[in-house]
């Protein structure tokens, strides 16, 4: 049975008659989370998560129609039973499950298999045909467990207290921000650029609850941040705001810093594999448990993974989609709206 297309505008449910994630408008979208490669200005309808809700309307428009559901939630479109299941990627991330006559697809959006504390944990969804990211489909990413990788932050901080420095970190807004948010928890004052101050904003709006942060003022006083942590998108990494902190100690936080050279990429003093991706085991943790009898390999290292499925008997297709590979490569160029 044929139940997904793969288009030009999107995948697209056929007997459903809507597309997932689409890049460019179409009539009815269902959106898997609230990242700008996956949730495009545009569609006439939108459905999603609760907790992605809030997060579309402050980032597309607060006029677009859009409908949410629950994590596990049944809804028929055309005779399609939708339903979404924890993807742990980011807030309200959501896989896709999509079911007719006894047929079913999960498309998995973006997700990550091992919990943060933060985001719901991912659950798996048994299905015939799985549609998987790979963004950091390679053997070499393996992340470190959430607590080496807090002591990790905890020391750098520590030493640069002690040089009284200011510990700056460098993430995305949407999603990175609030899991640097929660690895800092406890550690100090947390202060945090105005793009992130507007999204936790739009997040704790739908009842969540996120670790404690102070707005960073445009005037800010100096005396008042220095020796403390501030959170900043990487677009600001050079700008004259990040030059008026006093004795600022950058890092990147990212799945990219895995690789060591990485940390020298932006000129930054140090850099943390916090990544809100499946490694290379997650991934295939993932394909696994779904007990797909065929996957289909989005945006990452599709080919490799895709290759790596096949020769591991688990039939796998390379799919061309629009979707990013990390926020962080693209965010630097362009200036941060979020």
């Amino acid at each position: 049975m044929k139940l997904v297309r793969f288009t030009k505008k999107g995948i697209y449910c056929i007997p459903g008659k809507f597309y997932l994630d689409p890049w460019y408008p179409v009539d009815y979208a269902v959106i898997s989370h609230g990242h700008a490669d996956h949730a495009k200005w545009g569609m006439q309808h939108y459905l999603c998560h609760h907790h992605t809700k809030p997060i579309l309307q402050h980032r597309i428009s607060a006029d677009i129609q859009v409908e949410s559901l629950a994590y596990n939630e049944k809804k028929k479109i055309n005779g399609v039973t939708l339903s979404f299941h924890p993807a742990g990627h980011i807030i309200g991330s959501a896989q896709i499950r999509l079911e007719y006559k006894g047929f079913v697809v999960v498309f998995t959006g973006d997700y990550k298999t091992t919990p943060d504390g933060l985001t719901q944990p991912y659950e798996p969804v048994t299905c015939h045909e799985f549609i998987t990211e790979s963004t950091f489909g390679l053997p070499i990413y393996k992340w470190q467990t959430e607590t080496v990788l807090k002591q990790s932050i905890e020391d750098w901080i520590a030493s640069n207290k002690m040089q009284h420095k200011t510990s700056v970190f460098l993430g995305y807004s949407l999603g990175k921000s609030q899991r640097i948010m929660k690895l800092l928890e406890g550690i100090d004052a947390i202060y945090v650029h105005t793009a992130i101050h507007n999204i936790n904003a739009a997040i704790t709006s739908s009842g969540l609850k996120l670790p404690k942060t102070i707005l960073l003022e445009p005037d800010f006083d100096k005396k008042e941040i220095e020796g403390k942590l501030v959170i900043l998108p990487p677009a600001l990494l050079g700008s004259r705001l990040l030059k008026r902190i006093p004795n600022a100690a950058t890092a990147i936080c990212s799945g990219w810093m895995q690789i060591r050279g990485n940390k020298r990429w932006k000129g930054v003093d140090a850099g943390f594999p916090v990544s809100d991706h499946a490694d290379w085991n997650g991934l295939l943790d993932a394909v696994k448990a779904s007990k797909a009898e065929k996957v289909y390999v989005t945006h990452g290292a599709q080919a490799i993974f895709a290759k790596y499925l096949n020769e591991i008997g688990i039939p796998a297709e390379e799919i061309i989609t629009a979707y990013g590979e990390d926020q962080l490569e693209t965010e630097g160029k362009k200036t941060e709206t979020a």
